[in-house]
């Protein structure tokens, strides 16, 4: 399947200013297959090494962790001459090594013909709750998310629909209506299966939507066991009644994350930890409210004041435990989840894009879902569930602020018409 972080591992291997490259992100995403793939396919050899299914490889760590001393004794650990610019190294779980971590420091200073990279699924939690010598300044580091809508289209073979996709939302021109109906058909089918590799693989050979829940389900219970294995003892509880809540306060028509509705009486002191782990781990992210809208936005957000969205769409129908069929046909059962099921979808795609993404309130509760810099221009992008795109809020905003333009996401057709840029749902992945 196509990631578009193969690009990126391109990029990184020709440029002249590489340093070692740190790939986070949470669980099952597919770091160490795309990078074991780029390996494959653009080195000689590759010297792999697993710090979770091999904890002796920590030993190698315990002494001088200079490039010279090291590349002998793990070219005879992987059984393969590790040779400068064609041997691509691959440090897998680097979390649970904090030596080997540090070793990119001396690699970027001494050696940095050799080509390292260094995968970590929680990278965040080991850093922020340990002494970990981070290389900072000495490595390049990069995210990879679960495949957005694009990769997971082109996974199901519509290459010809992903262009004119891009071609309509370029010039704003109208997507034929039985093109614009498959998409959307596809968008649903995202919102089942998500991104996560495995379950967009089952998807695509079988169409069969049992078997990836059954995947979803063995995942979710990877997180759960990650939050008791690689957690203070008193917090685990925690983070497991703020995980399982975050699904629920989403059915809420105020969508802001209430520590309230965690527990009775529960309150920020006691389970801000607990958020922090999550967002940290990559399961979550968080949105915070923009008070005024100036740039920079970062200093202007309300840290108390915060929607928490989940990382993968599937996992998120999944947790709901979501009948397949409601979801293809938006079931009027669903209509308490759909804004904020759409919300989430909306705001993986601008978080994978590379957007930092805020909210915005009004002193008299007008709301817009998200707004973002885009071009170097503050730009508010308002989400609906269907067609129905009157956005009373969106005006407000539009009022008071005067952005140059404003982003609308629904069901409807691509469009621009009095400073709203419409965009169809399925087309998030072009913003």
């Amino acid at each position: 399947m196509y990631r578009k972080i193969s690009k990126y591992l391109d990029e990184w291997k020709a440029s002249e200013h590489r340093k070692p490259l740190i790939l986070q992100g949470a669980r099952q995403v597919g770091k160490t297959f795309s990078v074991l793939e780029f390996g494959r396919t653009k080195y000689d050899n590759v010297a792999y090494f697993n710090f979770e299914t091999k904890p002796v490889l920590n030993d190698t760590f315990e002494g001088d962790i200079s490039p010279k001393t090291l590349i002998p004794v793990l070219s005879h650990i992987c059984g393969t001459t590790i040779v400068r610019e064609r041997t691509l190294i691959v440090f897998d779980e680097v979390q649970l090594c904090e030596r080997a971590l540090t070793s990119l420091k001396y690699f970027c200073e001494e050696a940095p013909e050799y080509h390292i990279i260094a995968l970590g699924s929680l990278l965040g939690v080991a850093v922020n709750r340990t002494k970990f010598s981070f290389p900072v300044g000495k490595v390049d580091m990069k995210t990879l998310y679960p495949m957005d809508i694009e990769e997971f289209m082109l996974a199901l073979g519509e290459d010809m629909l992903v262009g004119k996709i891009k071609e309509c939302f370029k010039n704003d021109s109208p997507m034929p209506a039985a093109l614009h109906e498959s998409a959307m058909r596809l968008y649903r089918e995202y919102l089942i299966v998500g991104g996560m590799p495995e379950c967009v693989v089952q998807y695509a050979n079988t169409k069969d939507f049992i078997l990836v829940r059954t995947i979803q389900d063995t995942i979710l219970a990877a997180y759960l066991n990650d939050m008791s294995k690689y957690n203070n003892l008193t917090e685990i509880k925690k983070t497991r009644l703020a995980y399982d809540s975050i699904t629920v306060q989403l059915s809420k028509k105020n969508t802001r994350f209430q520590y309230k509705l965690i527990k009775k009486g529960a309150r920020a002191a006691e389970f801000e930890n607990a958020i922090e782990w999550l967002a940290l781990s990559g399961i979550v992210s968080q949105v915070y409210k923009a008070e005024q809208i100036k740039k920079p936005l970062e200093n202007y957000r309300d840290i108390d004041s915060f929607k928490i969205y989940v990382s993968d769409m599937g996992l998120l129908t999944a947790k709901k435990d979501l009948m397949a069929n409601d979801i293809l046909f938006m079931s009027d059962e669903l209509d308490d989840f759909k804004g904020g099921m759409v919300e989430n979808y909306v705001n993986f795609h601008l978080t994978y894009n590379g957007y930092k993404t805020y909210y915005w309130e009004s002193d008299r509760g007008a709301e817009v879902d998200f707004v973002i810099r885009r071009d170097g221009k503050i730009i508010p992008v308002e989400v609906k569930s269907a067609d129905n795109t009157r956005a009373k809020s969106l005006k407000v905003y539009m009022d008071t602020y005067s952005p140059e333009y404003a982003i609308k996401l629904s069901s409807k057709n691509f469009g621009f018409e009095d400073k709203k840029k419409t965009v169809p749902l399925y087309a998030a992945f072009c913003l």
